[in-house]
């Protein structure tokens, strides 16, 4: 397999090459923004979604980015020519810049990486089981670099025989770490958390399929129990059903209509085929 590149700072290093200071507040403190997109056939799925989101981000962390939309864009299709790589995830990353003190911030590094990524249909019918979690993320609307709280429930969740974790918090329903929730009533409604969460670009788009009454509202853990069906949805995820919560199955245990209907509409627009 030939070298991978990355960009950084608007120039073509080779993957294995890259180097950031150890005064970087990312390395620091944590602090830094990220986006994550798809290419399907070559084509940068809902990049601009992306790329609203990476700008809005960065500016309510503070961060300045050193290249507009335009030039984001022409860097992200050089590194795509450079790579030939037409099915990836492409990560845009933005540090909090070499800090003096450990603690001002810098002049951020933007780094563009890409990587070979292949949607799994079979993942779909598998379906997961989630764990409930009591805990509210920072600056839940900024997708920031912080998984201090995902990372070290890992041996948590594995210990479950779980998949992930669904945080909650006050007994409101929120998001799990790197995918939206959502739940279906006995009603058909299509539901997800409006307040404290990350608002997704494939959350966005769900929003706006057809067929069901779809909504941001409050979910509470007692509505869990309750649901027809459950399911999280992420850019790498797409959809996937939820058929077990905390050991309580949701719905049949298997992979539920509405769930599968809303999933196949979702690859028809993202130009996905198996």
């Amino acid at each position: 397999m030939s070298e991978r590149y990355i960009s950084v700072n608007g120039e073509l290093k080779q993957a294995n090459s890259l180097s950031i200071s150890a005064s970087d507040l990312a390395i620091q403190r944590g602090y830094g923004i990220f986006d994550f997109l798809v290419t399907v056939n070559g084509n940068p799925i809902f990049l601009e979604d992306h790329l609203l989101r990476f700008y809005s981000s960065a500016q309510s962390m503070h961060l300045p980015v050193p290249v507009n939309q335009k030039e984001l864009i022409g860097a992200i299709g050089q590194l795509m020519e450079k790579n030939q790589l037409p099915n990836s995830g492409i990560r845009l990353t933005l540090t909090g810049g070499n800090s003096p003190d450990g603690y001002s911030i810098g002049n951020p590094n933007l780094i563009i990486s890409q990587s070979p990524f292949n949607y799994q249909n079979q993942v779909f019918e598998k379906g997961l089981k989630l764990i409930t979690y009591e805990h509210q993320r920072q600056l839940p609307f900024i997708k920031t670099i912080d998984y201090l709280k995902a990372i070290y429930l890992q041996p948590t969740i594995k210990a479950a025989g779980a998949d992930d974790v669904v945080y909650f918090f006050n007994g409101m329903v929120t998001e799990c770490p790197r995918a939206n929730f959502f739940i279906v009533t006995d009603q058909g409604e299509v539901l997800t958390p409006k307040e404290n969460i990350l608002q997704g670009v494939t959350r966005k788009k769900i929003l706006e399929l057809r067929g069901y009454t779809i909504k941001e509202t409050d979910i509470t853990i007692a509505m869990i129990a309750s649901a027809k069906e459950a399911f999280i949805s992420s850019s790498t995820k797409n959809i996937l059903p939820v058929i077990s919560i905390d050991g309580h199955t949701i719905g049949d245990g298997k992979p539920g209509s509405i769930t599968r209907n809303l999933y196949q509409q979702l690859i028809h627009l993202k130009g996905i085929s198996f």
